[in-house]
Order: C-alpha cells, then sequence, then structure tokens
C-alpha cells in the first residue's frame, strides 16, 4: 500500500438493533476491512425522515481501518446495514501513537488464505 492508502481514518455508522451493531463490528474485523470497531451505548437520535421528526434508539460503531481499505468497508456496510440511507460518515485520523498506527494498518492489510 502506498502512503495515502495507508492514512487511518475513523468510518461511523448507526444502527437502531444491538445484535446488528454486533454482527457489523465483529463482521469488518474478521474480513480486515477495519482493525477494530467500538459500539457506542445507544442514544437517541432525533431526525427529520420522509417529511417527519423522528426519534430512536440507537448505536454507533466506529471503525479503524485505512484509507486503503476504506471502500471495501463502505461496500460490506452498505451490504449488511439494513437502513435505506445508513450514516456514513469518514474523519480523518491526524495523529496519534505512531504505534496503534501501525497496528491499525498491520490488521488491515490483507493476508493470503491459509
Amino acid at each position: 500500500m502506498t502512503e495515502t492508502e495507508t492514512e487511518i481514518v475513523i468510518a461511523q455508522t448507526t444502527v437502531d438493533d444491538e445484535e446488528r451493531a454486533g454482527a457489523l463490528a465483529r463482521g469488518a474485523v474478521e474480513h480486515r476491512l477495519a482493525a477494530c470497531a467500538h459500539i457506542d451505548p445507544p442514544f437517541t437520535a432525533v431526525y427529520r425522515w420522509q417529511g417527519a421528526v423522528e426519534t430512536a434508539r440507537e448505536w454507533r460503531i466506529s471503525y479503524k481501518t485505512t484509507t486503503g481499505r476504506l471502500p471495501e468497508l463502505t461496500a460490506w456496510v452498505a451490504e449488511h446495514h439494513g437502513y435505506d440511507v445508513p450514516e456514513w460518515i469518514t474523519l480523518p485520523v491526524t495523529g496519534g501513537s505512531g504505534a496503534y498506527l501501525a497496528w491499525v494498518t498491520e490488521e488491515t492489510t490483507p493476508h493470503p488464505a491459509g
């Protein structure tokens, strides 16, 4: 991977079911699309959807990944998510522990089968 492909990002989504949050987090890590994923406790989301103001209980999943793996993570989450228009936001990581950032890069590097 090039230096640009190994820049670290945090990608976030929300879901309305704790089990789905766990499955989305676990699946992305198992497929090396993210080095880790944090699931925040449920919170109340207030949003406008199809002309009405809605309120829902949601869990936020924050994935730590590289820019090189982000397109695959984006596609995987979209395929497994369940919302018509899931939240998908990416934030650049502009600093941090060198050892941690190297770990994220290593854990998101595809390994040959076997």
